[in-house]
């Protein structure tokens, strides 16, 4: 797929992994206004069908772009070959970072504790900074190509500990 059907260029931006998500926000905003469908809600079915097909691409594009882990993922696949959805990693110190991190959490939510909770969350928001950063300086170097899918997979574990993060906090909160 070339980039003049991509996701950025729905959005009039060059594939690139640092974006200005307030940039994405507005120029998402701006296109999907003019092609939502309740617009179209008097017009035939097929330009009914056509803006909600174009809803619906817009909003992908946009899911995709303004997360850091789906964004990488995507510009990889940009790249040439897809990178497997779930693919053991082969990375011994991850994988044990991993078990920390999880042993850490479920500690957390069995002494409930919110303070400990918050300080856990603002460490994972710097080590997903630190993969993002890793990520951005290596991604177009097709030498590097290896580190940036390892970075990519930490960044989708990052990213579904961030969720189990959000969950615990919402059932202590209650």
């Amino acid at each position: 797929m070339g980039s003049s059907g991509s996701h950025f260029a729905l959005f009039d931006l060059e594939p690139d992994f640092r974006l200005d998500l307030e940039q994405l926000a507005a120029r998402y905003r701006e296109r999907v206004r003019r092609v939502h469908p309740d617009r179209f809600a008097g017009a035939p079915a097929r330009e009914q069908r056509l803006a909600l097909e174009e809803s619906a691409r817009l909003n992908e594009a946009y899911q995709t772009l303004k997360s850091p882990s789906r964004r990488a993922r995507y510009l990889l696949s940009l790249q040439g070959e897809e990178m497997p959805q779930e693919t053991t990693v082969q990375d011994p110190a991850f994988l044990m970072q991993q078990m920390e991190l999880r042993e850490e959490l479920q500690e957390l939510q069995d002494a409930a504790d919110l303070g400990g909770l918050a300080t856990f969350k603002r460490h994972l928001a710097q080590a997903q900074e630190q993969l993002n950063e890793g990520f951005a300086t290596c991604w177009t170097d097709p030498l590097r190509r290896d580190e940036a899918e390892r970075l990519a997979r930490r960044m989708q574990f990052l990213d579904k500990l961030s969720i189990e993060v959000r969950q615990l906090e919402e059932r202590l909160d209650d």
